[in-house]
C-alpha cells in the first residue's frame, strides 16, 4: 500500500472541490499497467528483442570503430546513433521484463523521475542527432568538394556534444517541474514506462506551467529538428533531380534512404504521441506508438542501415575474415 500523507488541496477551490481532493491521499509510488496479458510469453519476446537490439547496434558500433574505411562523418554519426539506441532501450525494457516476471508493477517516484529523465534526455538528443545526420548528407551531396573541410572531426564531435548539451538542462527543468507536483491518487499509469502525458494526468494541481514547458519542449526537440531535416532534404532532392545520370540519382538517394526511413518512423510516432490530444481512445494507441519508437526502431536500426549499405556489409565481412585468420594463426602456432 502506498504511504499516505496529508492531502494536498489546490488553492482557490470551492468547498465541493476541497471535499473531492480530501478523499485522496498523496502517493509515493506509481503502478505501471503496461502489458499484463501473457506475461511469460511477453517476457521471452522482450528478452529476445532486447538482446537483438544490443547485439545488432553493438556490432555497428564495433565495426564502424574498427574498420578504417568507415571512419567517415556519416558512420561517425551512425555509431553515435546506435550507441544512443542501446541506451534508449535499456531505460524501458529491463524494467518491463522485471515487472512481467515478478508481477510487481510498482515504481517509486524517484525511480519514475529517473526513468522519465533518461527517456526525455536520450530522446531529445536523438532528435538533434538525426538532424545532424541530415545536415551531413546535405553537405556530402550538395557541397561534395567542401564536404570534408566543413565536416571535420572537430565539427562532427561538436555537433554530437551540442545534441547532448541542449537536451540535458531542458530535461532537468522538465523533471523538476513535474515531480514538484503533488500526486494525490489514483496512482495507476496506463503505460509501460513513466511518460509525461500519463504521469501529468495523476497530478492534483494547476498544470499551466507544466503545459507550457511541454509545449516549449515539443517545439524545441520535435518541430525545430524536423524542420531542419526537411530543409536539408529539400536541397538534397533538388541536387538529385539535377543529376544527369539515372544511376547516379539512384546511388545518391540510396545513401539517404536509410536515414529517411528512421526519421519517418521516429518522428511520425513521436509527433502522434506528444502532439495529438490525449483522449481516452488515443491512450491505448499511444502505448503502441511508444513501443514503436522505444523498441521497434532500435531493433530495426541495424537492419535499415546494413541491408542496403554495401560498405557496412563489406566491413562486416572484413571483420569476420580477420577474426578467422587470427583463429587460424593461433591454431597453427
Amino acid at each position: 500500500m502506498p504511504e499516505t500523507h496529508m492531502p494536498f488541496v489546490p488553492l482557490q477551490m470551492d468547498n465541493d472541490q476541497v471535499k473531492h481532493w480530501e478523499n485522496y491521499s498523496t502517493v509515493d509510488e506509481f503502478i505501471l499497467l503496461g502489458y499484463q496479458e501473457y506475461p511469460l510469453l511477453l517476457f521471452i519476446a522482450f528478452l529476445a528483442t532486447y538482446l537483438t537490439i544490443l547485439l545488432g547496434n553493438g556490432l555497428i558500433v564495433v565495426v564502424t570503430t574498427l574498420d578504417p574505411a568507415l571512419r567517415t562523418p556519416m558512420y561517425f554519426f551512425l555509431r553515435n546513433l546506435s550507441g544512443l539506441e542501446m541506451c534508449y532501450t535499456s531505460v524501458t525494457l529491463p524494467k518491463m521484463m522485471v515487472n512481467l516476471v515478478s508481477g510487481d508493477n510498482s515504481i517509486s517516484l524517484p525511480a519514475c523521475a529517473t526513468q522519465m529523465f533518461f527517456m526525455l534526455f536520450l530522446g531529445g538528443t536523438e532528435c538533434f542527432l538525426l538532424a545532424a545526420m541530415a545536415y551531413d548528407r546535405y553537405l556530402a551531396i550538395c557541397l561534395p568538394l567542401r564536404y570534408m573541410a566543413i565536416m571535420s572531426h572537430r565539427v562532427r564531435v561538436g555537433m554530437v556534444v551540442i545534441s547532448f548539451a541542449i537536451s540535458l538542462p531542458m530535461q532537468l527543468l522538465q523533471i523538476g517541474l513535474i515531480f514538484s507536483l503533488p500526486f494525490c491518487g489514483p496512482n495507476e499509469v496506463d503505460h509501460f514506462f513513466c511518460d509525461i502525458p500519463q504521469v501529468l494526468k495523476l497530478a492534483c494541481a494547476d498544470l499551466y506551467a507544466n503545459e507550457v514547458a511541454v509545449y516549449t519542449e515539443n517545439i524545441l526537440f520535435v518541430v525545430v529538428p524536423f524542420v531542419l531535416i526537411v530543409a536539408s532534404y529539400v536541397h538534397i532532392a533538388r541536387a538529385i533531380l539535377r543529376m544527369p545520370s539515372g544511376t547516379g540519382r539512384q546511388k545518391t538517394f540510396s545513401t539517404c534512404s536509410s536515414h529517411l526511413t528512421v526519421v519517418c518512423l521516429f518522428y511520425g510516432s513521436g509527433m502522434l504521441v506528444y502532439l495529438c490530444p490525449q483522449t481516452s481512445d488515443f491512450v491505448k494507441f499511444s502505448k503502441f506508438l511508444s513501443l514503436l519508437y522505444t523498441v521497434i526502431i532500435p531493433l530495426c536500426n541495424p537492419l535499415i542501415y546494413t541491408l542496403r549499405n554495401r560498405e557496412v556489409k563489406a566491413a562486416f565481412s572484413r571483420l569476420l575474415a580477420k577474426k578467422r585468420s587470427l583463429k587460424g594463426g593461433t591454431g597453427s602456432s
